[in-house]
């Protein structure tokens, strides 16, 4: 049962290092566009492309890594034996690694 578990960590850990660019894109989006409207962030300056440029450079990148990290953890999932409401989540959290250590030590 560990060696399923460190096999599911494994490939979400490596999942996470190019799940940094999704996970900034869609920051970059929220914190110019529906954050920035709210007043609890302030655009950046240069950024006068509008939010349309970023959408359509986003989804793309987005779907792209969102179906490479099911597939992944699809053929992954088939040798775990935990249930599917804790093994996805957990999943997800151990893909954010990389992204959350970059954010804390930036």
């Amino acid at each position: 049962m560990r060696k399923k578990w460190w096999t599911a960590a494994g490939v979400n850990l490596v999942m996470g290092i190019p799940c940094v660019v999704p996970v900034w894109l869609l920051w970059y989006i929220a914190v110019n566009g529906p954050l920035a409207d709210l007043g609890w962030t302030r655009r950046e300056p240069t950024e006068n492309d509008g939010m349309l440029l970023w959408l359509v450079i986003a989804v793309p990148v987005v779907t792209l890594f969102a179906l490479l990290w099911w597939l992944a953890n699809h053929f992954v999932r088939r040798s775990n034996t935990a249930p599917a409401r804790v093994y996805w989540p957990v999943c997800a959290l151990v893909t954010l690694v990389p992204s959350v250590t970059l954010m804390l030590l930036a």
